[in-house]
């Protein structure tokens, strides 16, 4: 094993579902601000990108659509990847992002950790922050769906529940979009690429791939299971292109700037919000 070698992270499909991901979220902040703050000078400029208000809510419609398309074709992949021979493993396994016990003994480990007081947690494939990430997104897009659905369809959803529902609907789906893009934009970005073990980016994601150093210096349980499994030269996987390194660098940080310019402006222009 050398000093120079990668180890495979995400599969090809991972990372295709990140990339869908991505790129239909900011579309949906970008449509969902831009109608939230029509009223304002700034809301009035930016929803024209889309073509409008109206054309602006017929986009945030339909991708809305696709994203709960790509929810649930990752759902049945999910499913898919559950072991019948050894179901317990494949959920709570180390190469699950089901939490369990062992997160809540690195967050302690981290937090002592910080405070001087005891070593740095050893960490498997997926950290516990990781596995908040990718919860925090399942457990919100249902919510976004269902309340939107209601939304577009609010005479269909009154014959199901009261008319105070669509109320609640609307409240929850604006507060869980904020909460989503704050979150995105901010938190995520910085622990995933700000931080400095990750700056200017953690590559992971676009790359498929890690290198062996900085694998053993944040997930060396990871790297010694795989390597008692005989697992790692398996794992092994050539370094990005450099053209291809350009690119998600790119495309990365155009993607910040933007939920940066989405929240700046957000709380700029917060007393002009659209309620209704």
């Amino acid at each position: 094993m050398t000093p120079t070698m990668r180890i495979r992270r995400f599969s090809k499909l991972d990372r295709l579902f990140h990339l869908v991901l991505m790129i239909t979220f900011l579309i949906q902040a970008g449509t969902g601000f831009g109608r939230m703050y029509t009223t304002s000078s700034w809301g009035t400029r930016f929803i024209s990108i889309f073509g409008g208000y109206e054309n602006a809510a017929l986009i945030h419609h339909w991708v809305g659509g696709l994203m709960i398309a790509g929810f649930t074709i990752h759902l049945i992949y999910l499913i898919t990847r559950v072991s019948l021979k050894n179901p317990w493993k494949s959920i709570f396994g180390p190469d699950s992002l089901v939490p369990n016990l062992n997160d809540a003994r690195h967050l302690w480990q981290r937090f002592r950790w910080f405070f001087r007081l005891g070593p740095h947690p050893r960490l498997d494939r997926w950290a516990y922050w990781e596995k908040f990430d990718y919860w925090a997104v399942f457990w919100g897009l249902p919510l976004l769906a269902v309340t939107g659905i209601m939304l577009i369809y609010p005479q269909t959803a009154s014959k199901v529940f009261p008319g105070w529902a669509l109320n609640i609907a609307a409240l929850l789906h604006r507060a869980e979009a904020v909460l989503a893009v704050s979150y995105i934009f901010i938190v995520h970005f910085f622990v995933g690429h700000l931080r400095p073990s990750s700056f200017p980016m953690n590559e992971a994601m676009f790359a498929g791939s890690v290198n062996v150093e900085e694998a053993m210096e944040e997930k060396p349980a990871w790297v010694e299971r795989l390597r008692k499994e005989g697992k790692l030269e398996y794992a092994a996987a050539k370094s990005p292109a450099l053209w291809y390194r350009i690119v998600y660098f790119v495309f990365g940080y155009s993607a910040l700037l933007f939920g940066v310019y989405l929240l700046v402006n957000g709380i700029v222009y917060s007393r002009y919000i659209r309620l209704h």
